[in-house]
């Protein structure tokens, strides 16, 4: 067994686009090791990263494929033998096949008797296997963005390829990618090595080999020395933490082959500015990370992560010059902070006629901001209506005013030149010009979630306007034809889908996804569509977000709920009660019932009356339990005792059971079957509201 190598060298790769691609190659090459027999029982895989490469690093490589004996099948064995004697189609066959025709032998197959050979296919070489098949999984990896960097190739990679090694052990396998060929020599660190080339005597020794070069390529250590780092450089400040921001920590992980922390200051007249302010052009402008002090408030300090090693004196100019460039950036930010407070945001709805919503290619108009907002209001109004009635306190006025000034900081120089705001910059906005509070927090709030792992909006009103504003993104990009299919989502109308379950699955507003969708779509077809997606969504939300089982998310949604909260609490009862040995056979029964049903439908059987007169005793002894429990189970699903229900309806088993081992459902007496049909079909009916239990998977 060997170890194998594969480092792919490029130019700088963006930072967002590195995980993905890294687990990509590995499992490429790992698909590609186990497909061609070369992966050794207990062999690992570990793949590395840095900005200017991708790494697959195997332990356990078979040197060849064992020989293998191959059954190859041949024409038929009639046009191959006539009278015992082969035909030209046999000769052919043998030849092509590698054996004597004397050696072909008849195989037997359902379709018939067929000519066959066996034959012994001698195992290839990993260095030959690799060498053919590499070049094609290296270039199939997926990128958001590629480009082509050489002239009339047809080569495309997110950025130009510059050197490859390829190593079995210490051998370098003959791997040649858009014109280079793969070598044993990698590359350094860029400033703290240089040019000069890094051989790798062998795969194994890759990792210790480039740390000598000053690159780190395992991204966990990266990861955790940065932290260590981060803690290291804060502690210099007495009590001071910086703030946690794991997203932060994996983009300048993938940022840096060689990270170091310094500590920097600005002046502490700049903490004047929202906090939120401050913290996005450290963050998301300068890639800093921010600190506070021992009371939790920001404090006039950054952390920068840098890709060099730590220098007192070269650290003094870097760290001068990262301070030079954030105080430009503070300084923009006020002078933005002040010019926007001359002109309030009940002002600026107007110049929302001019900030583009969508251009509508079809119709060759344009749906400004302006045209958005007043669609919002009409459905925030409507929303408003269903929140009132359900008796939840909340501020109606303070609602519509949110809805009509929420996208008014779209037209303000903050957000212009610092778009991660938007929405953020209209909440403190509104709350510095002395508009009232629950105003204020709703617009703050309006694009919360962002993702399936933040909170939910904390005000009704906040929920109610992210509500309105998705909603109707969603039903206006609809009726512009322009619905997600596929991969392909390009306004994220799935991300905004995901937030409207999310926040009737975690607030108390009493709306299913129909109400929702009542309150925007503009006519029959939109709204099935939409309605659609948001059913899709509430899929996605129980089994990938709240991890039920997809059996279960199955069963709940087969019953037509479209109540979030509702299907939550469904699916929590199926989970607590499917492992029972009386509820899985119940569940059984139910799926038998479905096919048996379906089977009389395509025979055109009738589904007839419950006769007694016509039933078996099993059958009478079946339906009298289920006349027994059916009001039983429907009042506890009423009260949403959806555990006790589904416990009751497990009580039916024995009956259940003696019916199917006693009765011939589809009895050939037309009367009897139709009573027995009219049973199940009952009993389906019946006890199906909360669930479809036919879909549930049992052993």
């Amino acid at each position: 067994m060997a170890d194998f190598l594969l480092e792919i060298g490029l130019d700088e790769i963006p930072a967002r686009m590195i995980a993905s691609a890294e687990a990509e190659l590995g499992k490429r090459v790992t698909d590609l090791l186990t497909r061609e027999r070369l992966l050794a029982d207990g062999a690992k895989v570990t793949t590395f990263s840095t900005p200017r490469r991708l790494a697959v690093l195997v332990a356990g490589v078979l040197a060849a494929q064992a020989d293998a004996e191959e059954q190859l099948t041949g024409p038929s064995w009639k046009i191959a033998f006539k009278d015992g004697t082969p035909t030209p189609a046999a000769e052919a066959f043998a030849k092509k096949a590698g054996v004597a025709v004397a050696a072909l032998e008849k195989l037997t197959t359902p379709k018939g008797e067929y000519v066959g050979a066996r034959v012994l296919r001698k195992g290839r070489t990993a260095a030959e296997i690799l060498s053919a098949d590499l070049p094609k999984e290296v270039l199939s990896l997926y990128w958001a963005k590629n480009m082509y960097w050489r002239a009339g190739k047809p080569e495309r990679f997110v950025r130009p390829l510059r050197w490859i090694v390829a190593l079995l052990d210490s051998a370098i396998v003959p791997v040649e990618i858009a014109g280079i060929a793969a070598g044993n020599a990698s590359r350094g660190h860029r400033v703290l090595h240089g040019d000069s080339p890094v051989e790798i005597a062998s795969a194994a020794s890759y990792a210790e080999t480039l740390r000598g070069a000053k690159v780190v390529v395992d991204v966990a250590e990266r990861r955790q020395s940065i932290r260590k780092a981060l803690d290291k450089a804060t502690r210099t400040v007495p009590g001071a933490h910086w703030r946690e921001d794991e997203s932060l920590v994996e983009t300048v992980t993938h940022l840096t082959e060689w990270p170091s922390v310094i500590l920097g200051d600005f002046d502490s007249a700049f903490l004047t500015l929202p906090e939120e302010v401050l913290v996005t052009v450290m963050r998301d402008h300068q890639k800093y990370f921010a600190v506070e002090g021992a009371d939790g408030k920001l404090a006039p300090h950054f952390l920068a992560v840098l890709n060099t090693e730590a220098d007192e004196e070269g650290n003094a100019i870097i760290r001068h010059g990262n301070q030079k460039v954030l105080v430009a950036r503070f300084k923009d930010a006020r002078f933005f902070w002040d010019v926007d407070q001359k002109t309030p945001l009940a002002e600026r709805r107007e110049s929302l006629n001019h900030v583009t919503f969508f251009r509508v290619p079809s119709e060759k108009t344009t749906w400004s901001y302006h045209w958005k907002t007043e669609r919002n209001v009409a459905v925030a109004r409507g929303l408003a209506s269903g929140v009132r009635i359900a008796g939840i306190a909340f501020d109606e006025n303070a609602l519509i005013k949110a809805t009509e000034l929420a996208k008014t900081d779209l037209t303000t120089e903050l957000v212009k030149e610092f778009t991660e705001l938007q929405g953020i910059i209209g909440g403190l906005y509104a709350r510095a010009q002395g508009l009232d509070e629950r105003v204020a927090l709703a617009i703050y709030e309006q694009y919360i979630p962002a993702s399936t792992e933040d909170n939910i909006p904390l005000s009704v009103e906040g929920q109610l306007l992210g509500l309105a504003d998705r909603i109707m993104t969603v039903t206006a990009l609809f009726e512009a034809g322009q619905a997600p299919t596929g991969s392909k989502d390009p306004f994220a109308l799935r991300r905004a889908a995901n937030a409207i379950v999310k926040i009737l699955a975690e607030s108390e507003l009493p709306f299913t996804l129909c109400d929702v969708v009542k309150y925007s779509a503009t006519n029959e077809k939109v709204s099935g569509e939409v309605s659609a997606l948001l059913r899709e969504r509430l899929h996605f939300y129980l089994k990938d977000v709240r991890g039920f089982a997809y059996d279960v998310v199955n069963a709940v949604l087969a019953s037509g709920s479209d109540d979030v909260r509702d299907a939550i609490a469904r699916a929590e009862a199926l989970t607590e009660v499917r492992g029972s040995e009386d509820f899985a056979a119940v569940s059984a029964a139910f799926k038998r019932i479905k096919n048996i049903l379906r089977q009389a439908e395509e025979k055109k059987f009738l589904i007839g009356t419950i006769d007694q007169a016509k039933l078996a005793p099993e059958a009478i002894q079946l339906a009298n339990a289920s006349v027994f429990l059916t009001p039983k189970v429907a009042k506890l699903g009423e009260n949403h005792a959806y555990s006790e229900a589904l416990s009751e309806i497990a009580t039916l088993r024995p009956a259940i059971d003696a019916f199917f081992d006693k009765v011939m459902v589809l009895d050939p007496d037309s009367a009897a079957r139709g009573a027995n049909l009219g049973l199940i079909n009952l009993v389906l009916s019946g006890f199906s509201g909360i669930a479809d239990f036919s879909e549930i998977v049992t052993a």
